[in-house]
């Protein structure tokens, strides 16, 4: 390759153009990297899998001697619309087929209810059951000797 001065400019120098070729090159990420992103993935993937309803945290529940008073979220539903069950000691609350929301709850509580003593009500979007326990009733039988 011959390399030649320019005529106009005595005193410039020779120059050569050579570009430049970047190549893509990997980068090991640190440890605590991949920590981040698989609970980044866990997250958001189990997130975006589960229903909306599922994920909704609009329940208050208190308990004292007589009773456990559940609030659940539920708007846009008529009583028409709501099913509760009470079988023992657990209680379900399930919307109708053509319901324009589905609510799926169940809780399996501690002590039997009483399904008579209980109450249910729906007021401004909320449903608050008030679960009558039933007291404890003693299965010792005592047997007469011979």
């Amino acid at each position: 390759m011959r390399l030649t001065r320019a005529a106009s400019d005595p005193g410039a120098s020779d120059m050569i153009f050579a570009p430049v070729i970047r190549h893509a090159t990997y980068v090991a990420p640190r440890v605590g990297d991949a920590a981040v992103q698989r609970f980044l993935h866990h997250t958001l993937t189990a997130r975006a899998a589960a229903p909306h309803d599922a994920r909704a945290t609009g329940v208050n529940v208190q308990q004292d001697d007589k009773a456990i008073t559940v609030q659940l979220d539920v708007p846009g539903l008529s009583r028409e619309q709501l099913a509760v069950t009470i079988e023992g000691n657990q209680v379900r609350v399930a919307s109708a087929e053509g319901a324009p929301r589905r609510v799926q709850r169940a809780w399996e509580l501690a002590q039997d209810i009483d399904p008579q003593a209980s109450t249910a009500r729906l007021e401004h979007g909320v449903l608050t059951l008030v679960l009558a326990k039933k007291p404890p009733q003693s299965s010792a039988v005592r047997l007469a000797i011979d």
